[in-house]
């Protein structure tokens, strides 16, 4: 799987686990609604990693939680 696909997955089921929107989501974070946009619908193809941090920080998820996933098993690289 691709990093950005797998991002994407890990943020739209952190949503729905958690009953909220992505413009939430992004109003949590503090992030613009574009960035979190950009990265569930995989436009972005290398985010940074300050903006992970934000939604974690944001949603009172350590960082290792957000990747301790299978999603990230085998990540294929995207250069």
């Amino acid at each position: 799987m691709k990093l950005s696909k797998a991002i994407s997955a890990k943020i739209l089921a952190i949503c729905n686990e958690k009953n909220i929107s992505v413009n939430k989501l992004a109003s949590i974070c503090c992030l613009t609604q574009s960035t979190v946009q950009n990265l569930v619908v995989g436009q972005s193809k290398n985010p940074k990693m300050l903006t992970i941090i934000r939604i974690c920080e944001g949603l009172d998820i350590p960082l290792k939680d957000f990747f301790d996933d299978e999603l990230f098993q085998n990540i294929e690289r995207e250069d």
